[in-house]
């Protein structure tokens, strides 16, 4: 007879005990050693961090108490052999680097954010919210909606269709004292009333008292890393006044949607609560939306518009020759074909509309999205496979981890019921370039069609044996950025820069893996761009792997139809594509291009290609070497050890459309080019 878990899940001791000895296999000389240590490892209750067998006992744990609450209250049996069983399993595929779930899940399952405070959102990459369709009543609730998730590390996308629907009010001569709570709940509380009192009629004029909040310096146990205190609220409530006082009388304009979006972004970047992604949909005849990004004409937006990517909703059949333009100047916007996204799951399918509500989707466009939609990815890595019989394996694992997180409902009701309507996932794949090193293009689509199917049989038993609607879509292609690189990949479809090249990343002096690094043999130097010389730029070389091609061979026409293949055999939601281009010998051919293949994507972006050489700028993120000189700064490098040091601070929570990629980048702003998800983690934040 089998026994029913009725007591906290636990990982076998002896099971984990085999793992503790086993060093992991981190990807590129020790990149992905690194952003693990830096991101995912975290603060124990003993005051040491982390080991990798650690984090990933932690997060199996996690996951499977996840599923047994959910079991629970659906009155359905947790069989705790079976459980186990499938828990081991789950736990090799994550250690070995087989699959992995999002940057989200690797630095939250587990802990008291989502075992004690059940605050499952966290777990989720991306989420999206439109501005459209709301009154005044109303109008605030999609701006709360993405600080708060943005204060949960979840990227998110937002359009502007609410433009000219809501007259901005003066606010009552009455007024409120708001005491703003030490919290996340708090400040985006104190952000509604404030855009209350402009959207709805006779509303108090708001004043703010901050002397609940915390002091700079203050340390964020939920989220890791320090507090800068009230400074950043206080800023954002005087541009939001400043904002909508200009308006007063007046529709909110396309702009003012944005650049309060924008604000909030930075506010939350600012405020040292994490990065942020976001990406703006904008129409594509809007002069407004197409020059937000145009900084000769909105200097002033310079300050805040790089905290989102901007992209537009094409329509089949138009015109691009005007978006073209502004894409040849910075690469901005994206496109994204919302008719593709609602008619089609794969595009060698005929349309189904399964996906008629879409409003949109997440920074990355990986994910088709309702309105207040939210969803998780999981990323599995091909290359690390040696037959398709163990990738099947693979993708059941990654796939049962991603419909876990689906159990864990948002504070938000209208999220919780879509999410539970929907059950949407994203099964993603990195490393597709090194794959097609070893494999024909050939092998590629057919472990792409099998595993398609397989998943889709996968998910409609495991939805009946948990009481739970199949997945509206399952599977995507998202640009990745940290969790590949702890892997060893190149990132989703993308290319790498070459086959051997140095990756900088940015330390605080302060952080404890700065004085290891150094000591394990890796070249430091002073951040160019950093204060007070308070920030070093540590270089690490790397390798992409043997006969890889680098993003220098390939055309702008191959890229596209990379993502189109994929889009194709794989992505029934999206592929996040960002395309590189020569600008003076493929910038004409752009809307030739979209021509083509806006029958073959559902979104895609442009980024202009530079040449490093001829950049006014110093420390780029990426630096093309030769095979002699990756030997040699190879040859320095010894294993990182223990971390020993006593005031070791918790790991601090990044923003993950996991994009951990997403994040905003302090030298894509200088540069003003279009951030795109597959560039932007490169050089901030890993």
């Amino acid at each position: 007879m089998r026994r029913v878990l009725n007591a906290k899940f636990a990982l076998d001791p002896a099971f984990t005990f085999l793992y503790r000895s086993r060093l992991p296999n981190f990807g590129f000389n020790g990149l992905g050693e690194i952003a693990y240590r830096r991101s995912y490892s975290r603060l124990k209750e003993d005051g040491s961090k982390e080991q990798w067998y650690e984090t990933v006992e932690r997060v199996v744990n996690g996951a499977m108490n996840l599923l047994i609450r959910h079991l629970t209250e659906k009155g359905k049996k947790a069989d705790l052999e079976e459980i186990q069983r499938v828990a081991q399993r789950m736990y090799g595929k994550i250690f070995e680097f087989k699959f992995m779930p999002p940057g989200r899940g690797l630095w939250a399952m587990g802990t008291k954010l989502t075992e004690a405070k059940q605050v499952y959102a966290c777990l989720n990459n991306c989420a999206f919210v439109s501005t459209g369709d709301s009154t005044e009543e109303n109008f605030s609730r999609a701006f709360t909606f993405l600080m708060d998730m943005s204060m949960l590390g979840v990227g998110v996308g937002f359009d502007t269709r609410g433009a000219n629907s809501v007259t901005v009010k003066v606010p009552s001569r009455r007024k409120e004292l708001y005491v703003v709570d030490d919290s996340r709940e708090g400040w985006v509380l104190s952000i509604k009333k404030l855009l209350d009192s402009y959207f709805v009629k006779d509303k108090p004029t708001m004043e703010f008292d901050y002397n609940k909040l915390r002091p700079e310096g203050a340390e964020l146990k939920t989220f890791g890393g320090t507090c800068s205190g009230p400074e950043p609220l206080k800023t954002l409530h005087g541009e939001i006044r400043a904002i909508l006082g200009n308006l007063s009388g007046k529709k909110i304009t396309t702009r003012a949607i944005v650049d309060l979006m924008n604000m909030i972004a930075k506010c939350v970047v600012a405020g040292n609560i994490r990065k942020t992604a976001e990406v703006a949909f904008g129409e594509p005849n809007d002069e407004e939306f197409l020059n937000l990004k145009n900084y000769r004409k909105y200097p002033e937006r310079a300050s805040y518009g790089w905290t989102s990517n901007n992209s537009v909703f094409a329509t089949l059949g138009m015109d691009y020759t005007k978006v073209c333009d502004s894409i040849r100047y910075n690469g901005e916007p994206g496109l994204c074909w919302l008719q593709n996204m609602r008619a089609y799951g794969r595009m060698l399918e005929p349309p189904n509309y399964k996906d008629h509500r879409a409003a949109g989707g997440n920074p990355c466009l990986e994910q088709t999205l309702e309105s207040y939609e939210m969803c998780c990815l999981v990323e599995t890595f091909p290359n690390r496979h040696e037959s398709y019989e163990e990738f099947e394996d693979t993708l059941k694992m990654a796939y049962l981890y991603a419909k876990i997180v689906t159990l864990g409902l948002s504070h938000w009701k209208e999220t919780s019921e879509i999410v539970t309507r929907n059950r949407r996932i994203g099964c993603s794949m990195s490393g597709l370039v090194q794959f097609l090193g070893r494999h024909s293009l050939s092998t590629l689509k057919d472990w792409l069609t099998d595993g398609y199917d397989l998943i889709r049989t996968y998910d409609e038993d495991l939805s009946k044996r948990l009481g739970v609607n199949s997945s509206i879509k399952s599977t995507s292609i998202k640009p990745s950025g940290t969790v590949s690189l702890l892997a060893g990949a190149t990132p989703g479809i993308h290319f790498p820069e070459s086959q051997y090249y140095i990756r900088r990343i940015r330390f605080p002096r302060s952080n404890e893996l700065y004085e290891q690094l150094l000591n394990s043999g890796y070249k430091a130097e002073e951040d160019a761009y950093g204060k007070n010389g308070m920030d070093m730029v540590v270089e690490v070389p790397v390798s992409a792997g043997e006969n890889v091609r680098s993003i220098k061979q390939v055309s702008m026409k191959e890229q596209l139809q990379m993502a189109a293949f994929m889009q194709k055999y794989w992505a029934d939601n999206q592929v996040s594509c960002t395309v590189q281009f020569d600008p003076s010998t493929e910038g004409h051919l752009l809307p030739q291009a979209l021509d083509e293949y806006q029958y073959k994507l559902k979104g895609v972006s442009f980024l202009p290609r530079l040449d490093p050489e001829k950049s006014v700028y110093k420390q780029l993120p990426y630096e093309e070497i030769t095979r002699e000189k990756y030997e040699a700064m190879k040859g320095k490098i010894r294993g990182l050890g223990g971390v020993t040091n006593s005031k070791l601070q918790d790991s601090k929570a990044e923003q993950f459309c996991d994009n951990d990629a997403c994040s905003i980048c302090f030298l894509c702003f200088l540069m003003s080019v279009h951030l795109s998800c597959f560039i932007a983690v490169s050089y901030t934040h890993l």
